[in-house]
């Protein structure tokens, strides 16, 4: 570009057109390889910033409710009045299932869901809530007021190998906001579990 100054669209008219500024600079924060690659604190940094919402979609969220620092964040935000909302797999649901036996785990993937119903129940105690859902879970998402982390689903491997997008909810028709709306259709089908 420098050599012809010409520009890469007028050396090379095919070139795919970049997203809109506003969609790539606001609601695309960062990019990870795949969970495992996201710092430890991440996580806490994202919920201890909420100050009217935290949602967790997943079929087990393991990982968060094993996590102490975060179970202690999860249950001062729920006391604190902040919503906090978890909706996790059927643990004998037919897509927990499905899901177990594609990552070749089993019953596996059922197991590890009654182990986060265990570690998450302090913060259900502290008033946060808890549904349960058999949906074919596409991704996993973990949101604060208008920031998500979305872990996307690929078959046959478990969702810590898969990349994870930080978003920023910038509207009301972007990519934030349609993980969102994923999120409250989960939530309006699954069934309520009380601490």
């Amino acid at each position: 570009m420098e050599l012809t100054g010409w520009s890469p669209r007028d050396l090379w008219p095919d070139l795919a057109r970049p997203a809109e500024p506003a969609m790539q600079a606001d609601e695309i924060r960062i990019v990870y390889p795949h969970r495992s690659a996201v710092p430890a604190d991440a996580w806490t940094r994202l919920f201890a910033h909420a100050e009217k919402e935290i949602g967790i979609l997943a079929y087990s969220a393991l990982f968060l409710a094993e996590d102490l620092a975060v179970s202690i964040l999860l249950r001062e935000k729920a006391k604190a009045g902040v919503r906090v909302r978890i909706a996790l797999g059927e643990p004998n649901g037919v897509h927990v299932t499905d899901r177990g036996n594609e990552e070749r785990v089993g019953d596996g993937m059922g197991a590890r869901i009654r182990t986060a119903l265990v570690g998450f129940r302090p913060i259900i105690e502290a008033g946060g809530e808890l549904r349960l859902h058999d949906t074919v879970l596409y991704n996993s998402i973990f949101r604060t007021d208008d920031q998500l982390l979305v872990n996307p689903h690929i078959y046959g491997h478990p969702a810590s190998h898969a990349p994870v997008f930080h978003l920023r909810q910038c509207g009301v028709d972007g990519m934030a906001a349609t993980y969102l709306d994923a999120f409250e259709r989960v939530w309006a089908i699954g069934h309520e579990v009380s601490g």
